[in-house]
């Protein structure tokens, strides 16, 4: 049985698991303080037309501008004097700075580029999406297949859907009425009909609208029917998931419980070293091998190392069992780390075509589970497989983790000998320069050290060829490789002691952090709209109210049998006192109500009998028939044997 796991008991991270036993299927992890954009809708304003780039900047509110395409911007963005243009018009004709237009974001900032906009506003619910800007898009989600597929598609021409509006069926919608659909269409609209009220209000750039927290957004995308348990382990997160289904999904309330034991949630399934590893760069398979993940700025590489896999009984045996194993692992860590872009997967060489293509098809079956849309091509000569997968929201690296301070996200740093020549050869280029006084390099302690005892001399030398001072200052704060050289004038020359010219970091990292994490984040003018109407409960007939009355063949064999009939069930809703008065009287009304039966079906019994009778009858005449054939052929071939055997013995005796 699958499980919904949500651990809130720490307020600076939120974690829900999907497990299935204690295998971990998929993972995601919020950070409350960080500012996640993604699904958000705005009031903005456009700030710089670039024709070259056929797209616009626009000031929605954030630091760094976004990025608005032109195929992002819908029609009735338009001015009016883009309705006169003819063919394509240009976006210096569909635009102009300083309009205000509502925006979605589609693409969360990553490095130096801004989040990507939209003007194609989507709208996400329990069973569609919305798009109240887009009468043209809309359809059913690949994933539904057969007659799912049609019956959904005539439920959606019952629909009442506005026709300058586009809906988009999501998986959840299989199996469901009518009536649940157009309420969850109706909650949409009242949401878009609110949201444009609200962008009347103020001035751009504001947040009209904030896309619901991960708790709202795991129950209305993972939320299946195969999964048959929902664990929380913090009493607020409980209430507000339970007030959430309460209103969108009451008929799944019953599987929300409340985890109150003193083991750890994802301890009491053993997850949470599975979800270790998904922070780790190895990644170990079961046979003995092992991946290996590096993200790159152009793509994410994954090497497949067979280590000290033994599985199959060669070398193209081992190969491709393992390749196996690292298919179905990496089509796993790409759920729990949530990675997006282009792809390449380094596969161990396999000789053989066939072998290739399986691992092929289990890749392909492997990611069939994940949410995001991806693209598998085939393993080339190379052994390389190209692949890609949409980025939904920022990866788990991204949002958990940081850049290292020292070596910037390479993994390695110069060693002390090559980083101590180069600032040694910096210091010798920054002391040709044309009216050049001092030259200070303050490095880290171990690189003065290197310069002061090993290079003393080279330093020396450098000081008479150029006849100017040079000063090594050790910085135990200056992490290695870290280093910073001064060329001083020669009127700019300072006379004070060398161990008060040494820089302090104007910035804490830590006090960064933690300024960062308290700033408040601004607050959506639309939040918390309740849907007009409560969400319609799906009618189950249960089966212990209906109880079924005994057939014709039932009856006669109870009669036959012993005659009395049992009562029907009562409800369990009676009394007990009732049940005892009745427990009495039964031995008395059995006799009378089998006498009853008996004569009021007396005629269609005897009708029946003497159907089955004469049945018997001809069954058992066609028996005995069968039975003297039998007997008479059995009596000739007996016949026959004895007569050859007496003609045997007179043909012996006669020889005699």
């Amino acid at each position: 049985m699958k499980r919904m796991l949500i651990n809130a008991t720490q307020p600076e991270e939120l974690r829900v698991a999907i497990a299935k036993g204690q295998h971990l299927l998929d993972l995601d992890i919020e950070v409350p303080s960080a500012d996640q954009k993604k699904g958000n809708i705005y009031k903005a304003k456009i700030t710089r037309v670039e024709a070259s780039l056929e797209a616009c900047f626009v000031d929605f509110g954030s630091e760094r501008h976004g990025f608005l395409p032109m195929k992002e911007i819908n029609p009735s963005c338009y001015m009016e004097s883009a309705s006169k243009t003819d063919g394509r018009p240009k976006i210096r004709e569909v635009v102009t700075e300083g309009q205000e237009i509502i925006v979605q974001v589609t693409k969360e900032e990553r490095d130096h580029k801004g989040a990507a906009l939209t003007t194609n506003i989507s709208l996400a619910g329990r069973y569609m999406v919305l798009m109240p800007t887009n009468g043209r898009a809309g359809g059913v989600s690949r994933r539904i297949e057969g007659e799912d597929r049609q019956t959904i598609k005539e439920q959606l021409k019952q629909l009442e859907i506005p026709k300058s509006m586009g809906l988009i069926v999501r998986t959840a919608c299989v199996g469901r009425d009518l009536e649940e659909l157009q309420w969850d269409l109706d909650y949409l609209l009242h949401l878009w009909s609110a949201i444009e009220k609200a962008a009347e209000t103020r001035k751009a750039p504001f947040l009209i609208y904030q896309e619901s927290n991960l708790i709202i957004r795991a129950l209305r995308d993972y939320l299946r029917n195969d999964i048959g348990e929902i664990l929380i382990d913090s009493e607020a997160t409980f209430n507000e998931a339970r007030e959430f289904m309460q209103q969108v999904m009451p008929h799944n309330i019953r599987k929300l419980k409340l985890y109150t034991d003193k083991t750890p949630l994802f301890n009491r399934y053993q997850i949470e070293s599975q979800i270790e590893s998904a922070f780790s760069r190895h990644v170990h398979l079961p046979s003995g091998g092992s991946i290996v993940i590096d993200t790159t700025e152009a793509l994410i590489a994954i090497d497949i190392n067979s280590a000290r896999s033994t599985k199959g009984g060669g070398i193209e045996e081992t190969a491709y069992h393992t390749n196996l194993e690292a298919a179905e692992e990496i089509a796993r860590q790409f759920r729990l780390r949530d990675m997006g872009g282009l792809v390449v997967i380094d596969f161990i060489d396999m000789t053989s075509r066939r072998h290739q293509k399986e691992v092929e098809d289990r890749l392909r079956v492997s990611v069939k589970m994940d949410k995001a849309r991806i693209q598998v091509g085939r393993i080339s000569r190379f052994g390389l497989l190209e692949m890609s997968r949409q980025r939904l929201r920022p990866s788990l690296g991204e949002s958990s983790k940081e850049t290292c301070p020292r070596c910037d996200g390479q993994g390695r740093i110069r060693s002390v000998e090559s980083l101590s020549l180069s600032i040694l050869r910096l210091m010798e280029e920054e002391s040709m320069k044309d009216f050049s006084g001092q030259i200070i390099a303050e490095v880290p302690t171990s690189v003065a050290n290197f310069l002061l005892n090993e290079k003393r001399n080279a330093v020396r030398v450098l000081e008479q060829r150029s006849k100017i001072s040079i000063l090594i200052l050790a910085n135990s704060q200056m992490e290695h490789p870290k280093f910073e050289i001064r060329r001083i004038r020669k009127d700019e020359v300072s006379e004070n002691p060398s161990f008060e010219q040494t820089k302090e970091e104007a910035v804490d990292v830590i006090a960064n952090q933690v300024t960062q994490a308290n700033i408040s984040l601004d607050k959506p003018v639309v939040s918390r709209i309740s849907p007009p109407q409560k969400a319609p409960v799906r009618r189950t007939v249960e089966a212990s109210t209906h109880v079924k009355a005994p057939g014709l063949l039932a009856r006669v064999f109870s009669f036959l049998s012993g005659g009395a009939e049992e009562e029907e069930s009562k409800p369990a809703s009676q009394s007990k006192k009732t049940t005892r008065k009745r427990s009495k009287k039964t031995t008395r009304r059995t006799t009378s109500q089998s006498n009853q039966s008996r004569n009021r079906r007396q005629p269609q019994q005897r009708s029946q009998q003497q159907a089955s009778s004469s049945r018997n009858e001809q069954q058992a005449q066609k028996t005995k028939t069968t039975k003297k054939t039998t007997k008479k052929k059995t009596s000739r071939r007996r016949g026959g044997r004895v007569q050859n055997k007496n003609r045997n013995q007179n043909q012996g005796q006669a020889a005699t």
